[in-house]
């Protein structure tokens, strides 16, 4: 897998932890997907941001009582992204040995405590 293969706005763990959060299909309030996701609320608000102006998040507002309500979907782009990195890491996995075994790049045969 090459890094070029990556999408950008999947590479990083709070961008792909919010999407993965909303994939299950549902309409996640901002405070619901801040606590799921364990991000801080600033965090939040600039990757949440960066999704919806990628097309990869719908973000609506709403009326629950005296307060207004920040919620956020997955767009089919947005999934059509998850589904395609998802299947990018099986293919990068699938060609290689499995953990812990030897492989490409390794370096075997050889004491490796004085390597680094």
């Amino acid at each position: 897998m090459k890094a070029k293969d990556v999408e950008e706005m999947l590479g990083t763990p709070a961008r792909l932890a919010i999407l993965v959060t909303v994939a299950d299909g549902g309409r996640w309030a901002f405070t619901a997907l801040r606590d799921e996701t364990g991000l801080a609320d600033g965090n939040l608000h600039v990757q949440t941001r960066k999704l919806t102006a990628g097309g990869f998040l719908s973000r609506d507002r709403m009326r629950l009582g005296n307060r207004t309500v920040t919620c956020f979907e997955l767009t089919e782009r947005g999934r059509q992204a998850l589904e395609d990195h998802l299947e990018a890491l099986k293919q990068a996995l699938g060609d290689r040995p499995r953990f812990g075994q030897s492989g490409r790049g390794t370096i075997t045969g050889k004491d490796t405590s004085q390597v680094w």
